[in-house]
């Protein structure tokens, strides 16, 4: 393949996977490999079996190989892994310069633009609930000021100290009232951002863990190391995946089932797994490299109606929870141009972290 032709590749959002005749792989694009799970090294010169398991969509390959003839399949749904996504494919034969029979599929992820649809969604909520914290905060501060302040000139007038008692109350709530209102609205100071290794982030948070002393929960890592470095500030990603990862230790460790579906005594498990995404959207902005952060347990799920509320302030499943923790880490990974995603079902729970990569 000539350096021209395999640029052209690499840069296509389409997801590209060429057979030779006896239907093992040739190449696949990064696009691909994105869409696949599986990186070129692997998968090359292996079987497309190795790749797709669908036996109707194997056998309708192999007709066009037989046949000559190329098919396409819209919406297609193919479930990869752990995961199924959504797909319009075509298979179509081609002629290679040696004369052999080689077969061309291509795949256009439909379920991306519900992704970047949703993402939308979440940006704007999330700048409208802003919106509203700021001007409630505005509406609420003014008033507690005023009431401590008269809370204080009348503790001045007292002549039974024995009363005090009563006007520290008034200025102990106001203040801790306006202390509420301000870890709503969440950290105000723009983000100090500098070029920083995501794995040097979650090795400091692997230390700060270790101090929380989560006895029983098991904390696994599950590195990319070809992520490059990401220009953030590193405060706000270590407070965004600590506040993320409590929430799940403290869900876990309040779950009462103890035994799984084979017998066995339930390990409580979150894994801080890291990859590269190439060609990716957040909202609506393009990247061609980003960063992605799981953060996965195996605790008792959110609720579909819970998911759609979780990053809003003072939303909460626990009953000793305040609600701010998601929000608060959803603004400071926002304010640095990312967004958190939750997906969630009984037994396992993910917050993705997306990452921009400085495109330069």
């Amino acid at each position: 393949m000539s350096y021209v032709a395999e640029n052209i590749l690499d840069n296509l959002n389409t997801a590209i996977v060429l057979l030779d005749n006896e239907l093992k792989v040739l190449c696949i694009n990064p696009a691909a490999e994105m869409l696949l799970g599986v990186s070129s090294n692997k998968i090359t010169s292996q079987p497309i079996i190795k790749l797709i398991e669908d036996p109707e969509l194997l056998a309708s390959i192999k007709d066009t190989l037989d046949s000559n003839h190329p098919f396409t399949q819209r919406e297609k749904n193919l479930q990869l892994h752990d995961y199924p996504v959504i797909v319009d494919l075509t298979v179509q034969p081609i002629q290679s310069d040696s004369s052999a029979k080689q077969l061309l599929i291509e795949f256009n992820q439909l379920d991306r633009h519900l992704r970047i649809t949703r993402e939308e969604n979440l940006l704007a909520q999330h700048e409208t609930v802003r919106a509203l914290l700021r001007s409630m905060a505005h509406e609420v501060k003014n008033p507690l000021g005023g009431i401590r302040g008269a809370a204080q000139l009348l503790e001045r007038e007292l002549s039974d100290v024995d009363l005090t008692e009563y006007t520290q109350v008034i200025i102990e709530e106001a203040d801790r009232l306006k202390k509420l209102v301000d870890r709503m609205l969440g950290p105000n100071a723009l983000p100090n951002r500098t070029m920083v290794n995501i794995h040097s982030v979650t090795e400091r948070v692997r230390s700060l863990l270790k101090a929380d002393k989560i006895h029983d929960v098991q904390i696994n890592f599950d590195y990319d190391p070809s992520i490059p470095e990401i220009e953030f500030d590193p405060e706000h990603l270590i407070q965004a995946v600590l506040n993320i990862v409590r929430n799940a230790a403290q869900a876990l460790s309040e779950q009462t089932e103890t035994i799984d579906a084979d017998g066995q005594e339930k390990i409580k498990k979150i894994t801080i797994r890291t990859r590269i995404l190439r060609h990716f959207n957040i909202g609506q902005k393009y990247y061609r490299l980003a960063a992605k952060m799981d953060i996965i347990d195996n605790g008792p799920g959110i609720s579909k109606q819970m998911q759609e509320r979780i990053f809003m302030p003072l939303i909460t499943g626990r009953a000793e929870g305040t609600g701010l923790g998601l929000s608060i880490a959803q603004s400071l990974i926002s304010q640095n141009g990312g967004l958190i995603e939750c997906q969630s079902r009984p037994g396992k729970t993910v917050f993705s972290l997306l990452l921009p990569i400085n495109n330069s």
